[in-house]
């Protein structure tokens, strides 16, 4: 829409011949209403109906916080989502083929690859691409809405929580539903998580965008953003393997953008999580200041960009 707006502008202008209702008049494209957020009609429940309570309970491998750092940039690339860094990122599109088809999806991508192998290599090359984790496990329960995380092992003391809207229909969901509620009496665990690609990409796509070199700056960003939930994925692996059940995945890399495998990895922004002020309380759980080079901005976006938050259940 934008484009089509400036180019009618930019017609006029070649032409000298300006239209005086030009965006004064209504284009005549209708919008569906925004439909606000309705009150429930009921009391909501404390802990959705649906939710099953006989699933067994992995114990995770250590408690705590690790730090991560010297990860390897080919391990980290099989888990690119190729969709998204081809289409979403770098805006490439499938070509015509000489026959007067349109490329398959798996004609595009092998088209593409290259691009990618290339851009890569440029970046491994020129050490702008530095993958660091912090992670940790946590003794944790549900308390309504809440999701409690104790301080040790006696669950007498809170160490913090998290809050998530619970749905105002049937079947009542909200993530705080994952896990065994406080009154059970029984244990339950969460997983936390940053992962970044360090700032020298961030730094670097910022320096080529000034320049404006668009393009390349288009190709670096995309290979920032992309290697970071490339990261994010193969941690979220490396904690179900950890945790012990990756042996419930499916049996591709693809498979798992489809989140075929047992749990959730969630982070802030989504219907689900929406208060990215909690990331506050994750960078204080995780004690992350100065140990892996990212921080929160005022508004709780983090810095660099090239960085993904959140937790597994």
């Amino acid at each position: 829409e934008g484009l089509a707006t400036l180019d009618s502008i930019m017609s006029m202008k070649r032409s000298g011949e300006w239209d005086p209702d030009f965006g004064r008049l209504p284009s005549g494209r209708v919008l569906p209403e925004r439909s606000g957020a309705t009150a429930a009609s009921h009391p909501l429940p404390r802990r959705s109906p649906d939710v099953a309570g006989d699933n067994p309970v992995m114990r995770p491998p250590f408690l705590g916080v690790k730090v991560v750092k010297g990860l390897s940039l080919d391990e980290i690339a099989r888990y690119v989502n190729e969709t998204a860094l081809f289409r979403n990122q770098w805006q490439f599109r499938p070509a015509s083929c000489d026959d007067g088809r349109v490329e398959s999806d798996e004609e595009f991508k092998a088209r593409i690859r290259p691009i990618f192998r290339e851009q890569l290599a440029a970046a491994k090359a020129s050490g702008v691409l530095v993958p660091q984790a912090v992670y940790g496990y946590f003794h944790a329960n549900a308390d309504g809405d809440q999701l409690v995380i104790w301080t040790d092992e006696s669950r007498t003391e809170e160490r913090c929580r998290f809050g998530y809207p619970r749905q105002q229909q049937p079947p009542f969901l909200c993530i705080a539903d994952f896990f065994r509620p406080v009154e059970s009496g029984e244990v339950d665990y969460a997983a936390f998580h940053i992962v970044t690609m360090g700032a020298p990409v961030s730094e670097a796509a910022a320096e080529l965008f000034a320049a404006h070199e668009y393009q390349r700056y288009l190709l670096l960003h995309g290979i920032g953003v992309e290697m970071a939930e490339a990261l994010a994925e193969l941690w979220h692996h490396r904690i179900r393997s950890e945790w012990g059940f990756a042996h419930e995945d499916g049996p591709t890399v693809t498979g798992l953008f489809r989140q075929q495998y047992r749990g959730g990895r969630y982070s802030w922004g989504y219907p689900a999580c929406p208060d990215h002020t909690q990331k506050r309380t994750l960078f204080d759980l995780l004690d992350v200041t100065g140990r892996i080079g990212v921080e929160l901005t005022e508004t709780c976006a983090m810095w660099p960009a090239a960085s993904v938050s959140g937790w597994y259940f």
